[in-house]
Parts: C-alpha cells; structure tokens; sequence
C-alpha cells in the first residue's frame, strides 16, 4: 500500500514537472511542448485520472492534445504560427544574442528539425459541413 502510494505521488510530481515544462516550451521553442505534454498525461494516467481529464479538457492545450494523440495532426494556422515563432526567436537568438558560431549552427540545425517534424505532421482540416 506504502509502495503504491509512493509510485502514485511520483508519477505525479513528474506529471507535473512535465507540464510546466511543456507549458515552459509554448514560449521558448527551443524546449519542445508536445512531448512533455504527452508524458505529463501519461503520468496523470498512473497517478491521478482527475489530473489526465483535466489536461484534455483544458481549453488551451486539451483539443490539441487529443488531436496529436489521435493522429489527427495540427491545424495550418497552428503549424504557421509555430513555424513563425520557431524561427523570429532562433533567429533572433542566434545573430544577435550567440557569438559562437558552433552554437548558432546547432540553433539553426534544431530550427530545421523541428520545422521538417511540424511540416511533416498531418494538417488538421475542419469538416466541411457540420454534422460530418
């Protein structure tokens, strides 16, 4: 019982430190959102189902999370403006802040990683008629 306990509360606290990593990862897109997202829930999952409903239902990352889950992709705003973001702030981060050009080039290395991975994410299109 002790030992259930213990697993449930760690399960938790990295559901948790997960999730304000990936709410971390929605400003700085270096640190990726999606993944730590993903194994937050899964934490909640094993730790506290009050927790994992909570995470889908959330009105700012639930629906795109269930979308990622179910393979359903993001939609083209959304890769747009993450891809926009993505490279305003590597960008700006690697000519204007970095001054060692090996740094700079693993900025942008991981600027075209995470650019061919939402590219290549499926796009999320909306049902043309309502009731679809």
């Amino acid at each position: 019982m002790v030992k259930e306990s213990l697993t449930r509360a760690l399960f938790f606290t990295a559901g948790t430190v997960c999730l304000l990593i990936g709410v971390i990862g929605v400003f700085i897109p270096i640190l990726p959102t999606t993944p730590f997202l993903l194994l937050s829930a899964a934490c909640f999952l094993r730790s506290s189902k009050r927790m994992y409903n909570w995470l889908f239902s959330n009105r700012f990352f639930g629906e795109y999370l269930m979308n990622y889950r179910e393979g359903r992709g993001l939609s083209l705003g959304a890769k747009l403006f993450t891809l926009a973001l993505l490279w305003l702030t590597i960008s700006y981060s690697a000519l204007y802040i970095i001054d060692f050009w090996v740094v700079q080039a693993l900025l942008f290395i991981i600027a075209i990683a995470v650019s061919a991975h939402i590219i290549l994410l499926p796009t999320l299109r909306k049902p043309k008629h309502p009731f679809v």
